[in-house]
């Protein structure tokens, strides 16, 4: 709950019904209801989300229009669903990160510090374009769809990029 309570928080702050559910809950039927999807990240410790029978329980990413933000983990998930790859990279504390190009609400070409937490990170060039790179990539959106994955924790240091996806039709 750690990852999940300071979402649930900016949700609440902007007036967004939501519904809070652990991925060993996952189907078809408790995101139909669901505009946007927000999979947020986990401890340091908790890569059971990415066993192949857990995994199997986000193959619904690939069949949805709904806009997804992956946190974290959640971007660990949104890369590995579409076949990318998993790769050590510790990263602890504040960092300063470079978007190329506007993305969620963060202005290009201009520092931004960021709160990282992680063991890991994605790669995944067929399918998501990088907007932002420290070390590894640190913000990603699918080519064609409304699905965004950051590394960084937004919920700890940059609200905005939560809100911003939050406006998204």
């Amino acid at each position: 709950m750690e990852f999940v309570k300071p979402i649930e928080d900016i949700l609440k702050n902007n007036k967004i019904k939501f519904k809070t559910l652990n991925y060993k809950k996952l189907n078809k039927n408790n995101l139909e209801s669901s505009d946007k999807i927000i999979i947020c990240g986990t401890s340091l410790a908790d890569n059971d989300f990415l066993k192949k029978t857990n995994l199997k329980k986000f193959d619904f990413i690939k069949y949805t229009n709904k806009p997804i933000l992956g946190i974290c983990a959640g971007m660990h998930i949104l890369s590995s669903i579409y076949g990318g790859k998993l790769k050590k990279q510790k990263q602890i504390g504040p960092t300063d990160i470079i978007f190329i190009e506007e993305f969620l609400s963060m202005e290009p070409n201009r520092k931004h510090q960021v709160y990282s937490l992680h063991g890991f990170y994605a790669e995944n060039k067929k399918y998501f374009k990088t907007y932002s790179f420290n070390a590894c990539p640190q913000a990603i959106k699918h080519n064609s769809k409304e699905i965004y994955g950051i590394l960084f924790h937004p919920e700890v240091r940059n609200k905005k990029i939560v809100e911003e996806f939050l406006r998204i039709k």
